[in-house]
């Protein structure tokens, strides 16, 4: 909740500095909130491209991981055996935390 508190926070210094520098006309507080609301547009198109990005190497490292334990050397998915394994745990991490940073 600090990471959006202090976003926020910091969204309204800038909108204050902004209308300060830029903006003379009382009426100005309109087309401020436009700006705001093309910001948001533009973090959420962002957040969705992070999100998707991440998740195609993902899949991509679990996808070689499991091909060349199971058909290549008849391993198990998660066996300790296949050096893999190991990309694919550390990719779906990546992935799980690189999807919830977008999302934040």
């Amino acid at each position: 909740h600090a990471l959006c508190g202090m976003g926020i926070l910091m969204l309204l210094i800038l909108l204050l500095a902004y209308k300060s520098i830029y903006f003379d006309d009382p009426d100005s507080w309109n087309l401020m909130m436009d700006c705001i609301a093309g910001f948001g547009l533009g973090g959420s198109s962002v957040a969705l491209f992070g999100r998707v990005g991440g998740g195609i190497y993902t899949k991509a490292a679990d996808v070689g991981a499991d091909l060349v334990g199971k058909v290549v050397h008849g391993l198990e998915e998660d066996d300790p055996r296949n050096p893999a394994t190991i990309a694919d745990n550390v990719g779906d991490n990546v992935g799980d935390v690189a999807g919830m940073g977008a999302d934040l």
